[in-house]
């Protein structure tokens, strides 16, 4: 008997997925380093399947630390 389709089963798959792209490219949570697992940036937490709060936490630190128009170039 064939099993039903659940959500895990659907969205496992598409997570995996989305998270080897972002490691592997070092885009988002994965541009920094994890504070709970000591991971670097580009590797995944070691928690399957999620990023721990406190690596979206930094990275969100991170990009509001960046500005989005230098300020040679707004001068200009």
């Amino acid at each position: 008997m064939p099993q039903p389709f659940t959500a895990s089963t659907i969205t496992d798959p598409i997570l995996d997925g989305l998270y080897e792209t972002l490691r592997l490219y070092q885009h988002g949570p994965f541009s920094v380093r994890c504070p709970d697992c000591h991971v670097g940036p580009g590797e995944l937490c070691l928690a399957r399947r999620a990023v721990h709060r406190a690596r979206r936490r930094a990275y969100r630190e991170k990009l509001a630390a960046v500005e989005l128009v230098p300020l040679l170039a707004a001068a200009a």
